[in-house]
């Protein structure tokens, strides 16, 4: 789980003097994720991160280090920078190129989903925007609501990110994929 994230998000809750529910709702985020998220007992998503941070009041690389702009249109393999979230099961590898921000529409990321989530920890959320993901390699759990679905190589899925979603990875192996995300402030 994202424990030591978990406890950084609390750590600074409490340096603002802010409650759960405080925190929760200018994140607007429900108490009992906010909750479970400092606990450790739920991965974080990096939307949910997001309004964490910005309802702090401090910027999202007190969490991680974003990597570097490429300051070019093609960007090689060896070139792209990944980041993980402490203690998550998900490393991100921007395969971004270097639109400004205010002309970007779209981040396209390669994602890994590291083994040994368990069905239980993976709470849906919802955000503004639209996503889509292929599946490159392994079976991807995939939560939309309260339907569940195993996505294997090959198959895909696109969504308006308003609806309650998530994904997870549930098997004992790598789970890849190619993902575009529109709305995520997260690599501004």
């Amino acid at each position: 789980m994202d424990e030591a994230l978990g406890s950084k998000i609390k750590k600074l809750r409490q340096q603002h003097k802010m409650t759960l529910k405080e925190l929760g709702e200018k994140a607007g985020l429900s108490v009992s994720y906010i909750s479970m998220a400092e606990r450790g007992r739920c991965s974080i998503s990096l939307t949910s991160l997001e309004k964490i941070a910005e309802a702090l009041g401090v910027n999202r690389s007190v969490f991680f280090d974003v990597p570097p702009a490429q300051h070019h249109e093609v960007t090689r393999s060896y070139e792209q920078n990944g980041f993980r979230l402490d203690g998550s099961y998900t490393i991100y590898r921007s395969l971004a190129g270097d639109i400004p921000k205010e002309e970007r529409e779209l981040i396209p990321l390669h994602v890994t989903l590291l083994p040994g989530q368990e069905r239980k920890d993976v709470v849906v959320y919802s955000h503004e925007g639209e996503e889509f993901g292929y599946v490159l390699e392994g079976i991807m759990t995939f939560v939309v609501e309260d339907r569940v679905y195993e996505l294997h190589p090959g198959d895909s899925l696109h969504i308006k990110s308003d609806t309650p979603h998530n994904w997870a990875n549930l098997t004992s192996k790598l789970v890849k994929l190619i993902y575009v995300n529109r709305e995520n402030k997260l690599f501004d």
